[in-house]
């Protein structure tokens, strides 16, 4: 006897309810073994600081660090601002510099791997630029544009630029030449297949470049705001140095590291949404 159209439509259910199941998990099992390692890793710091293995003059404890960031979100010694006020002025620096990379250098990667004529005048230029340390433009960014933000802007702005180019330029030069062959065959012109093919085949390359830009960015920051800032993460931990304090140092550096987590987690999220077709 065969089975029912309805047994085998529940049968087929129940398949998907349990892959959804061991898919959540497997989610639930990576993100307790990451909790875990998170945890293990704090226990064995503070040991090492609580026993003395490393002088407290050199490595601060996690429980000092984290006594610090209550103290600090009112009170603006040893650097003269509050925790909220450093991080604010980080974000300003960092996400301005980030999205002006973005916004210049994916369309500037996808064009030169799109239009040969375009990379032609462009490319030289380009890898003329792309080996100079974002740091090494310090002192002529402050005769152009002085101290103030667009000073500091400017400085991540070139430390995310080069991976968006480069991400961008590979992931459209890597898009299926049957696809593009296919559309000229049906009377597509070529800006269609660039619009409607390359960019959504580069989408994946493109944000593994913007993932790569926004560390460059994060870590570029502290040099950013050398140029005699009065606030930020980067300046706090400048401060921590000259007083000799490390506590302060390393809550500016978790402080950085956490927000960096955050955005790479929201980056993901992005990620999946646009590129949910590809699944």
């Amino acid at each position: 006897m065969g089975s029912s159209p309805e047994t085998g439509k529940v049968s087929e259910e129940q398949r998907i309810a349990l892959v959804k199941q061991k898919k959540r998990q497997t989610q639930m099992m990576y993100i307790t073994l990451s909790i875990l390692g998170v945890l293990g890793f704090l226990l064995i710091w503070e040991f090492v600081s609580d026993a003395g293995v490393v002088n407290s003059r050199y490595l601060a404890s996690p429980s000092t660090i984290l006594k610090l960031f209550v103290t600090k979100l009112t009170d603006p010694k040893p650097d003269g601002a509050v925790l909220g006020v450093n991080v604010l002025a980080s974000l300003q620096v960092s996400l301005s510099g980030f999205f002006l990379a973005i916004i210049v250098g994916i369309p500037l990667g996808l064009l030169m791997g799109w239009y040969g004529g375009f990379e032609s005048f462009v490319r030289p230029i380009f890898e003329l630029v792309r080996p100079i340390p974002p740091v090494s433009w310090i002192p002529l960014t402050i005769v152009w544009l002085g101290i103030g933000l667009p000073a500091k802007a400017f400085i991540v702005f070139f430390s995310a630029f080069v991976p968006c180019v480069i991400n961008s330029y590979t992931g459209i030069k890597q898009t299926s030449p049957v696809l593009i062959n296919f559309a000229k065959t049906c009377g597509a012109s070529n800006f269609t297949i660039f619009w409607k093919i390359g960019i959504p085949s580069s989408m994946t390359m493109v944000f593994a470049g913007v993932r790569v830009a926004l560390g460059n960015a994060w870590a570029t920051l502290v040099a950013a705001e050398m140029l005699a800032a009065s606030s930020g993460l980067g300046y706090m931990i400048l401060m921590g140095r000259q007083f000799a304090r490390p506590d302060i140092i390393l809550l500016g550096i978790v402080v950085i590291g956490v927000i960096g987590v955050t955005f790479t987690a929201i980056l993901g999220r992005i990620e999946n949404k646009v590129l949910g077709w590809k699944k």
